[in-house]
């Protein structure tokens, strides 16, 4: 095994934050002159089209999605608006207690490390200040990429940057976008990460995979719970 390719929302980020991803779009919606439950109903149902770039930049996002809507923001109201939702932003990325620590040892053990999100604009335009980013090789933003998971084209580009066959990457996720069956087919090992120890964790994956009695993957309740696991695997160099 080479490298590791990790989901992001769930996995690396603290499950807990995505509670308060309502709050922060219902005041980014007043902000943009909208009800909140409004703007949270758009922002919701655009998705698919939002995380595979058909809305464009977060500026250009939170202002159509406006318009969509009803509203028509002026400048300054719209710049307010985008400077909340990418200030807001940083609370639902914070890490998991675990998961800097985690990142760093399995550098340290000679694997490299991919990631794999469905994600819009936001994270793309704030990754390279990020506290994950020196400790990722190379990312897969399926903003960026025009296609969102479980597509073969996002799994097979994440292990071509890491210098990988797929057959040499463990892929580590929540489960959501049918991740996990997706890395699968594509040729990776899967890991559930169920986030047993975080109440209500689940109801907020989207489009979770469904094994339907099939071979179920490999399962840790959380980061640390992953060293183990792959410390059984031997690192061939990259």
């Amino acid at each position: 095994m080479r490298a590791v390719i990790f989901d992001f929302f769930g996995t690396l980020t603290d499950p807990a934050a995505e509670d308060g991803r309502r709050a922060l779009a219902h005041r980014t919606g007043e902000l943009l002159g909208l009800s909140g439950p409004v703007f949270w109903q758009a922002l919701s149902t655009s998705f698919p089209e939002r995380i595979t770039g058909a809305h464009g930049d977060t500026a250009a996002t939170l202002a159509g999605l406006a318009r969509a809507c009803g509203a028509d923001p002026g400048a300054d109201q719209l710049a307010r608006a985008i400077e909340h939702h990418r200030v807001g932003g940083e609370a639902l990325r914070r890490p998991r207690t675990e998961a800097l620590g985690v990142l760093a040892e399995l550098r340290k053990r000679g694997f490299r490390i991919g990631l794999v999100s469905d994600c819009g604009s936001e994270l793309v335009e704030t990754w390279a200040a990020s506290v994950y980013a020196p400790l990722v090789d190379a990312t897969v933003f399926s903003w960026a990429e025009g296609c969102r998971k479980p597509d073969p084209r996002l799994y097979a580009a994440a292990a071509g940057r890491v210098g990988a066959d797929p057959g040499e990457c463990w892929y580590v996720g929540d489960g959501g976008g049918r991740e996990l069956s997706g890395a699968r087919r594509a040729g990776m090992r899967p890991v559930l990460v169920t986030n047993a120890l975080v109440p209500g964790a689940a109801r907020h994956r989207v489009d979770p995979d469904d094994f339907g009695g099939g071979h179920l993957p490999d399962s840790v309740p959380d980061l640390t719970a992953l060293l183990p696991l792959l410390g059984r695997a031997r690192v061939s160099p990259v």
